[in-house]
């Protein structure tokens, strides 16, 4: 039984798809591949598939494969009846109360918030007034101990 699927070639992390027709017992490494229908670029969403070897496979009885039935019904191939494109799949949520829109509400004290939003600007201005000016500079620990030296 022949089966159209995608192989992959590309680089590591730069995937390129082959839209290719395989015997069902070969897997789609091992190269041996009955025609190339087309190619399909996953980053720029880009597909091109030969329309007139595709509609003849299919018309044949080769079986396409989830993936490849939604890119041929996107570049408008008239597919089979007995062709049946699954519906999504919903995905499954491991940790569905640790999703932020799961959790309870918490409620707001707003007295509380501008008493903390109020804090952080005093302190501030505190640390402003404590530090010399910016032209006025502390003398170095090396000058204060030759100080010390010519003292003694």
């Amino acid at each position: 039984m022949l089966v159209i699927r995608m192989q992959r070639t590309g680089r590591k992390g730069h995937a390129m798809f082959r839209v290719v027709v395989q015997d069902s017992r070969r897997t789609p490494t091992s190269g041996k591949v009955v025609a190339q229908l087309g190619s399909y670029d996953p980053h720029a969403k880009n597909a091109s598939v030969d329309k007139t070897k595709a509609q003849f496979y299919l018309d044949h009885g080769a079986q396409p494969s989830e993936r490849v039935i939604r890119l041929l019904k996107a570049e408008g191939v008239k597919l089979p009846k007995w062709v049946e494109l699954s519906d999504k799949k919903a995905g499954k949520l491991r940790n569905p109360e640790k999703l932020r829109r799961n959790r309870p509400a918490e409620p707001e004290a707003p007295a509380e918030a501008e008493a903390d939003a109020a804090e952080p600007e005093a302190s501030a201005e505190a640390l402003v007034a404590e530090t010399p000016a910016a032209g006025a500079e502390a003398p170095a620990p090396e000058a204060e101990a030759e100080a010390a030296d010519k003292a003694a």
